[in-house]
C-alpha cells in the first residue's frame, strides 16, 4: 500500500548488475509499494526476481502511467533516466558497484544467455564511467530530483548501515524488515 505522506516517485537506478532488484526487494520489505509487472522472470542471475516493468522503457514516448507511481517505487536503467519528465518529485536510489565485479557479473550473465560477450573490459569500464560522470551532472541540474548513491558492496557488508541511510532518505521505512532481505549468498562476482 503506497504511503499517503510520500509525494514523490522512488526509483531504483544505476548501471546493470548494480543491484537494483535487491535494493527494490529492500525497499518492498521497507514498505513502500513495488511497481513491477513479472514479465522477465526470476532465474539463476536473479533468483529473487528482476523487478522490472515494462512501460518504463517507453517513459520518453508515453510517461502517463508515472501519476500512478507516486508514492511507490519501481526501477529504471540509468539511461532511461534522462527521459524522465518534469512535474513530479522524484528521489532515486543509485546503486554503485565495483567496477570490475559489475562487468564480471554482467559477462557471466551474458554467457548463460548465450549472448556475445565483449573482450575488452577496459574499454567497457571507460564507456561506463563516461556514462556515470553525465549522469550525475544531469542530475545536479534537475531540482526535481534527490539522489542518494548507495554501495552494493557496502550493502553486502554492512546492510543495517545501508538500509537506515535508504530509510533515512525515503521515510517512514522499516529498517529491521530491508535489512533481512540481503542474501550475502548472493554476492558472487567479487572483485
Amino acid at each position: 500500500m503506497a504511503d499517503a505522506r510520500r509525494d514523490f516517485i522512488t526509483i531504483v537506478s544505476g548501471l546493470p548488475r548494480t543491484g537494483t532488484s535487491m535494493m527494490m526487494r529492500m525497499l518492498e520489505a521497507g514498505g513502500i509499494e513495488a511497481v513491477m509487472d513479472n514479465i522477465r522472470q526470476a532465474d539463476i542471475d536473479n533468483p529473487n526476481g528482476y523487478y522490472e516493468f515494462e512501460r518504463v522503457k517507453q517513459v520518453k514516448d508515453d510517461a502517463s502511467w508515472l501519476s500512478a507511481t507516486v508514492g511507490k517505487v519501481f526501477k529504471m536503467v540509468s539511461m532511461l533516466l534522462f527521459d524522465l519528465p518534469r512535474g513530479y518529485c522524484y528521489k532515486i536510489v543509485f546503486m554503485d558497484r565495483d567496477m570490475d565485479e559489475m562487468i564480471a557479473s554482467q559477462n557471466k550473465m551474458l554467457a548463460r544467455l548465450g549472448k556475445p560477450v565483449g573482450n575488452d573490459d577496459a574499454a567497457v569500464k571507460n564507456m561506463y564511467a563516461g556514462h556515470l560522470a553525465k549522469v550525475k551532472s544531469w542530475f545536479a541540474g534537475r531540482a526535481d530530483i534527490e539522489v542518494l548513491f548507495v554501495s552494493y558492496n557496502a550493502a553486502v557488508r554492512d546492510p543495517r548501515a545501508v538500509a537506515e541511510s535508504v530509510g533515512a532518505f525515503i521515510g517512514g521505512l522499516d529498517i529491521a524488515a530491508m535489512e533481512k532481505v540481503l542474501d550475502p549468498a548472493l554476492y558472487r562476482n567479487r572483485s
